[in-house]
């Protein structure tokens, strides 16, 4: 997958993720696509643990796999917040 790829399924599944999450009034584009793009790889590891395929190229698969990856990222970072 290219990097325009990248940029709009992190931008995609960041956003989304920030929805779920509750972050959507906080992040801005760049954050949405640095948090979907790291949720992807997050997402791709875990899928690929439990015997899944990760991000595949630019489809829904890989669209879904980043959004449980960005959504877990933001969790965390929601979880480090409160004890901080």
């Amino acid at each position: 997958m290219n990097i325009i790829g990248w940029i709009i399924i992190g931008a995609l599944a960041g956003w989304i993720g920030s929805m779920f999450t509750g972050n959507e009034k906080h992040m801005g584009a760049f954050a949405n696509v640095a948090v979907g793009i790291i949720g992807a790889f997050i997402g791709g590891f875990i899928m690929t643990l439990v015997g899944g395929t990760g991000i595949t190229g630019f489809n829904l698969w890989s669209l879904l796999v980043a959004i449980v990856g960005a959504i877990i990222l933001l969790m965390v970072i929601n979880a480090i917040k409160r004890k901080a």
